[in-house]
């Protein structure tokens, strides 16, 4: 049995889309029967470091300006069609799985002219629009978020997939580890702010301001983002308590270490926050037709997490160092926060995919 992927552009779609694979593997296929297609972001160097093929190609979204890139994007999209088509014949494959991305609808096209089954998982509480087209022709649809099923009403709500390090998370086993690893004090509450694998300038701005308070009684551990960390690290060296990183490959860590996150509303983010059960404050991006805070809409329901619009620096600021003095508050979150049962995701997709592919 051989399977091919379509995950691209952002962590959102390529992690859940490895989660998938490595749960494949370990119900007995090899990395060699399970084939990438992606475009050449992220996905063109975390899926081959994760030893799986990858073919990549010519795509991308509308751009969202006046563009003639515009013009040509209906003939990539027939090219990466064909390209896609002919590996599914030259290697035999039994059935697509896209997790969205600019190449989700090549990748559906082709799955429809192979008349191989077609499975979609959509992240986002707001599906986008490539993956509400397609799903029209899906064999079995899976979404994040109950939110979704507004767009796509016969989908089935499973989470998002997770690596399994998520699906086993015990908090009080790991926190000691890795407050060690980060230098943290054991006994103080933290904070851990997260932007993003690029980092987030707002958030960074929040973390300034509150770092820079010498009465905030709590750490700070920040994921600035590669861009953000020389200037970031600078301020926070003169300051207590205020651990600084570009990027985190572990976050399990980061989750074992803080009492609070503030972050984004990005699928993933909110995925993992629920898979932790780790209170959050949430401040989504402010674009897209707020899909962001819909992805928090079901944690933020269930008390486990907080939104607050990103508007005034200071706002933002009360709002967690409010928290932070609220031991109750967070006890309280920390058991609500698990409403989906992340864990089960990537072994719900990979029980489909043995299922339609060896039909």
């Amino acid at each position: 049995m051989k399977v091919a992927i379509a995950a691209a552009g952002t962590g959102g779609h390529v992690y859940p889309a490895l989660a998938v694979a490595d749960e494949l593997t370990r119900r007995g296929l090899t990395k060699e029967d399970i084939v990438f297609i992606g475009g050449d972001r992220m996905e063109s160097t975390v899926i081959p470091e994760a030893g799986y093929p990858f073919v990549a190609v010519d795509i991308h979204g509308i751009r969202r300006s006046l563009s003639t890139d515009n013009l040509t994007l209906p003939a990539k999209v027939i090219a990466a069609r064909n390209v896609i088509v002919n590996e599914i014949r030259t290697r035999r494959i039994g059935a697509m799985v896209v997790f969205g991305g600019y190449v989700a609808g090549p990748a559906a096209m082709a799955a429809s002219k192979t008349s191989i089954p077609l499975i979609v998982h959509e992240a986002n509480a707001v599906p986008g629009v490539a993956n509400r087209m397609i799903a029209r022709k899906a064999d079995t649809i899976y979404v994040a978020f109950a939110p979704s099923l507004a767009k796509m009403p016969t989908a089935q709500v499973i989470g998002s997939p997770l690596r399994p390090e998520f699906t086993s998370f015990d908090r009080a086993a790991l926190m000691g580890a890795a407050r060690d690893r980060y230098g943290l004090d054991p006994d103080k509450r933290v904070l851990a702010v997260v932007g993003g694998s690029q980092g987030a300038a707002f958030l960074n701005e929040v973390a300034t301001e509150i770092g820079a308070r010498s009465d905030r009684g709590f750490a700070i551990l920040h994921v600035t983002g590669p861009n953000h960390h020389e200037v970031i690290a600078t301020l926070a060296a003169s300051h207590d308590e205020w651990v600084t990183v570009p990027f985190e490959e572990s976050m399990i860590d980061l989750y074992a270490a803080c009492d609070v996150i503030l972050c984004r509303g990005g699928a993933m983010t909110v995925s993992e926050v629920e898979a932790t059960s780790t209170p959050a404050i949430i401040v989504p991006l402010p674009a897209g037709k707020g899909y962001q805070g819909q992805n928090a809409s079901d944690v933020v329901a269930n008390g486990g997490g907080i939104v607050v619009d990103q508007t005034d620096v200071t706002d933002v600021t009360e709002t967690v160092l409010a928290l932070m003095a609220d031991g109750e508050r967070i006890a309280h979150m920390r058991s609500a926060t698990r409403t989906v049962d992340h864990g089960q995701a990537a072994s719900v997709i990979a029980t489909r995919i043995m299922e339609v592919a060896n039909a």
